[in-house]
């Protein structure tokens, strides 16, 4: 799903085999639109499907990773160390049991219908605690005393191939249940900026700026990384726009559907027309030339020095000093400012997952992770971008969007929990403030 690790910022074309070809070829070939239809087509199967996915692709981006160093060290493993891939496999395994296993546990405190299923979900903790153990005694057990430095080794490559995949894609899947939107924009955000970064380093890549843009590749250059941020951020502010119409899109769920249903849900604010006032902190953060290139912007001057008395700058006026910048949105969804937020880091920050993907290649001398996808390489080639994505999106929802994370069900759930008498105090309590409130009739 993203465009890669080898082509981006270029304005030289490698041929049909590098490997951001997925999204960025001038023109699509049937491959590229058979990948863009089946992804659609599971995002419209339901969040049970594209957890799936998700899952299946943490598969394959172990496999692919862990295998450049096992083809790489093959003749010291080879009949030498036992259970080798055995245990790495179990690193997984317990890795993957654990973060699912962990969301469906919250999907189901969050639904009173499936509160029957606790007394089960109890167990998640001492059973994700017993396979950790399990795995990490094999694991010590299978160390020989000669090869001792280079196990060690590749038990710190599989934990770091387990963070980097698992652990930065452990939260997609509550992207997913908490409103698909917060699963689909930044995937296209990070393909948009996969598309527009190869077309401005085509087009226009070393004609201003000569020195390379990272040692790692060469070939990248300042005008692609500059020209793919520009236009993903114009792209994020109608893409956004355009998205919030679907209830598909906008609700969450706390269910699971093999089958697809119309979504219905109050709609969350986020994703209604307002006025939005963009905090005067953050044109701070610019220069004041810039600022003033923004449309709608107004610049507020105090006079005479009275910061009580503020007013909009008159050009030439010697009694005005200015004080901060204002600009208010109307009509605008606030999804829309989120969406910016999104764009920013997906064109300034998720590209370097992409660089770490090329230092790996480069390290182990492969030019792709695997060739599963004919023509384009492995998965890992797609999706190095992603990883990081999906974290910050998480962490975006839950720092400036959902920043409440009790509901009523869990609420329920955590009362059942108390003993008879907190149960009885907590009523009281409950009753107590309704009462003070005016809410109780």
């Amino acid at each position: 799903m993203d465009g890669g690790t080898d082509r981006l910022y270029t304005h030289i074309t490698h041929g049909p085999t590098s490997s951001a070809n997925l999204f960025t070829s001038p023109l699509p070939s049937s491959s590229h639109q058979n990948q863009v239809l089946v992804f659609f087509g599971i995002l419209y199967c339901g969040h049970v499907y594209i957890c799936a996915l998700v899952a299946a692709l943490e598969l394959l981006l172990f496999r692919e990773l862990v295998k450049v160093r096992y083809n790489t060290f093959f003749h010291i493993i080879e009949e030498t160390i036992p259970l080798f891939r055995t245990t790495q496999w179990m690193w997984f395994a317990v890795a993957i049991f654990y973060t699912y296993s962990d969301f469906v546990v919250e999907v189901i405190k969050s639904n009173t219908n499936l509160h029957y299923l606790l007394i089960y979900a109890q167990l998640q903790t001492p059973l994700a605690f017993t396979l950790y153990s399990g795995t990490f005694v094999l694991t010590i057990a299978t160390m020989q005393t000669g090869h001792i430095k280079f196990q060690l080794n590749q038990l710190c490559w599989t934990i770091v191939v387990l963070c980097l995949t698992v652990g930065q894609l452990k939260y997609i899947m509550h992207n997913v249940y908490n409103g698909l939107i917060w699963f689909t924009l930044p995937i296209l955000l990070v393909i948009i900026n996969d598309v527009m970064a190869y077309v401005a380093g085509m087009t226009c890549g070393r004609k201003f700026i000569q020195r390379p843009f990272v040692q790692l590749s060469p070939n990248k250059t300042w005008e692609g990384f500059i020209g793919g941020w520009f236009f993903t951020v114009i792209a994020s502010w109608y893409l956004s726009r355009f998205l919030v119409k679907f209830t598909w899109m906008t609700c969450p769920t706390n269910e699971f559907r093999l089958l697809p249903v119309p979504l219905t849900c109050d709609i969350d604010p986020v994703f209604h027309e307002a006025t939005s006032i963009i905090p005067t902190q953050v044109f701070e953060l610019f220069p004041s030339v810039l600022v003033t290139m923004i449309p709608g912007v107004v610049n507020v001057c105090s006079v005479d020095g009275n910061t009580s008395l503020l007013t909009a700058c008159v050009s030439g006026e010697s009694t005005h000093a200015h004080h901060h910048f204002e600009l208010v949105l109307k009509g605008v969804f606030p999804m829309q400012i989120h969406a910016i937020s999104l764009a920013m880091f997906a064109s300034l920050v998720a590209p370097f997952g992409g660089f770490l993907a090329s230092a790996i290649k480069r390290a182990y001398g492969v030019k792709d992770f695997d060739s599963i996808i004919p023509g384009h390489g492995g998965v890992m080639d797609r999706m190095d971008c992603q990883f990081l994505m999906a974290l910050c999106t998480w962490v975006h929802y839950n720092t400036f969007v959902k920043m409440a994370t009790v509901s009523v069900p869990k609420m329920i759930y955590m009362y059942n929990l108390l003993k008879e008498s907190d149960q009885v105090e907590f009523l009281e309590k409950i009753t107590e403030m309704a009462s003070e409130a005016g809410l109780e009739g």
